[in-house]
């Protein structure tokens, strides 16, 4: 299940880059991306979920970046950073269906698979800052 887990994680990555950084509408951009992959019901759902849940949640997911990460614009921070921190800031935040600790784990598996060598510390950092907000 985790596999499977972190595998659909990496496909909401996907998607969300994808609207992000080329602007392709996110019904049509999850639609292709499902088609091409073989996943569970489940899995499609959760992706789908996570993927809805960040858009719609964007703005306020953004000013958590901004607080946490003052130093860093968020339209500067590089897109793929940008995204693994939305989805893992929904899940933290909004989402609440796994435990912060395995939020922030598998932001900074993302980090290491999809990012930059210094990715994994600085999505690290922000998202255990976010943490802070969550009443463990």
């Amino acid at each position: 299940m985790a596999g499977s887990r972190r595998k659909a994680r990496a496909l909401a990555l996907q998607a969300l880059y994808e609207i992000d950084s080329v602007r392709h509408e996110a019904d049509e951009t999850l639609n292709r991306l499902l088609a091409e992959e073989k996943l569970s019901a489940e899995n499609r759902d959760f992706i789908r979920e996570m993927v809805k849940g960040v858009i719609r949640n964007k703005e306020k997911i953004d000013q958590n970046i901004q607080r946490f990460a003052p130093t860093w614009p968020v339209a500067q921070i590089p897109a793929i950073d940008r995204n693994i921190l939305r989805l893992a800031i929904f899940e933290i935040l909004f989402d609440n269906r796994v435990s912060v600790k395995i939020a922030i784990n598998e932001a900074v598996e993302l980090a290491k698979k999809f990012g930059s060598e210094n990715s994994s510390k600085f999505i690290n950092g922000v998202l255990g800052s976010i943490s802070s907000l969550v009443n463990k």
